[in-house]
């Protein structure tokens, strides 16, 4: 074999080599394109499944309390308004107030009242918001403070007490109105589903609200109630009223 034949040989060789060096560089910038697009395409479906099954929850502090509502907060005191955080309101709570005939303005001061407690067989209790007979509505505890009134719930949920005319608990249209009103602006404010409305019975077993613990067919109707309303924004049409007597 010449030389010439030699040198052609090992261009050729050296070619071949290069050619390999080449080809090997681009199956690693392919594997590493496909690498990165899995990456971005992981971190897409996280971040979508993240908006889906965990949200940032609303600051309680930015939510407004609607004009017909009537403000009348308690003292704050260790009985009905300790004044302990409410971070995270994950569902609203329904309850009656077990005393026929009396007002939201009655139970409130009733709420009141225990400030004044001494001694050990003190009680604690308390609630977001007392509806009365006529629909009316009357603010107790701010909406970024506990209540007591929905017991191991309380640290995560709003209260809302029903007054009602009699023994079986069932509510006027006024108040079951603004039972659906003031439960469909909560649920829209803090992004909860009606199913996060929950009755005292379903925490703790308590006939409360009687009315609806004793006709299960309500309970689901009023959940309906409350999805239409949330929908139609019925909340928003809703007169000023005054609290009541």
């Amino acid at each position: 074999m010449g030389k010439e034949e030699e040198e052609r040989q090992l261009r050729r060789e050296l070619r071949r080599i290069e050619r390999k060096k080449q080809e090997r560089f681009r199956q690693l910038l392919l594997v590493g394109m496909f690498g990165i697009a899995a990456l971005i395409a992981a971190a897409a479906v996280l971040v979508f499944l993240k908006g889906i099954f965990w949200k940032e929850p609303v600051d309680p502090h930015e939510v407004p309390v609607p004009e017909w509502v009537t403000e009348n907060l308690l003292t704050p005191n260790p009985y009905s308004r300790p004044e302990k955080p409410l971070e995270n309101v994950r569902g609203i709570v329904v309850h009656y107030v077990a005393n026929p005939c009396s007002t939201a303005r009655e139970n409130r001061n009733y709420f009141e009242s225990l400030k004044d407690q001494t001694g050990e067989n003190a009680t604690s209790v308390s609630s977001h918001f007392v509806i009365g007979l006529e629909g009316e509505v009357v603010q107790c505890v701010p909406l970024y403070e506990v209540a007591y009134a929905s017991n191991n719930r309380n640290s995560d949920t709003i209260s809302i007490e029903c007054c009602h005319p009699d023994e079986t608990g069932k509510f006027y249209d006024s108040t079951y109105k603004s039972l659906v009103d003031l439960t469909a602006y909560l649920c829209t404010a803090f992004e909860l589903e009606p199913e996060s409305v929950i009755r005292h019975y379903d925490v703790t077993g308590k006939i409360c609200p009687k009315y609806f613990v004793d006709h299960p067919d309500e309970w689901e109707k009023f959940h309906e109630d409350v999805g239409t309303a949330m929908k139609e924004k019925s909340f928003e049409k809703r007169e000023v009223k005054g609290a009541g007597k």
